[in-house]
């Protein structure tokens, strides 16, 4: 199953706290039994808990490509990615791992934010490029796994289950009343929204960048 979380500051100068990325963590522990692991690095933190299923020794995350520059938390499984995997050691990308997660992250390396069309799977992820400063969040195609995310003018905040944005005290836990009837005519609420004002679901088959403090939402 596993479990992704983090936090992404717009103010560069703001750093974000490594024990805040462990509280959201802890709070998904059930989602990964197995392991955790995190990188912070100045106005962003990535969190992950781990189910191991494939490559059990070295499919540590988060996971970066071979400088360091990129990073990743995946949560899911890619059908497709030795297919992936043959073409991109075929452009020389060098790999360290057996992981599909690692798919991911050369495949975004050699395509950017295309890299989510080549993807057969179901799956919620989180890159941080560090050179354009820039985080992608995706979801698969018809919405499998879980991606929550959190939104203001001042930081975006994201984690495969609601409780764990909750725990940053920047995150509001305000209900929204007009979605009780929604829930309760389908037992879940359809859509983007949440019964939580101002958290909301990524849509299935949709991506988000963030760039210069600014969230864009595509269908892809």
């Amino acid at each position: 199953m596993c479990g992704i979380c983090g936090k992404f500051n717009f103010d560069p100068e703001k750093k974000v706290s490594p024990r805040l990325v462990k509280a959201m963590a802890d709070m998904i522990q059930h989602r990964g039994p197995d392991d955790e692991g995190f990188f912070v690095s100045g106005p962003v933190g990535l969190g992950f808990r781990r189910l191991s299923i494939i490559d059990l020794q070295t499919g540590h995350q988060p996971l970066s490509n071979e400088d360091g520059s990129v990073w990743i938390v995946f949560n899911g499984e890619i059908y497709n990615y030795l297919e992936l995997r043959t073409f991109l050691q075929s452009k020389g990308h060098v790999f360290k791992t057996q992981t599909d997660t690692e798919v991911i992250v050369h495949l975004y390396e050699e395509m950017g934010e295309k890299c989510v069309e080549q993807l057969r799977g179901m799956f919620a992820f989180a890159i941080w490029n560090g050179r354009e400063k820039t985080l992608f969040l995706a979801r698969d195609r018809v919405g499998i796994k879980p991606l929550y995310y959190w939104l203001s003018d001042r930081s975006l905040i994201f984690a495969s289950e609601i409780k764990a944005l909750l725990a940053d005290p920047e995150v509001e836990s305000e209900l929204a009343p007009e979605m009780i009837d929604r829930f309760l005519a389908f037992y879940y609420v359809p859509g983007e929204e949440t019964l939580l004002r101002n958290i909301f679901k990524l849509a299935p088959g949709s991506c988000m960048v963030v760039r210069d403090g600014k969230a864009q939402i595509k269908e892809y």
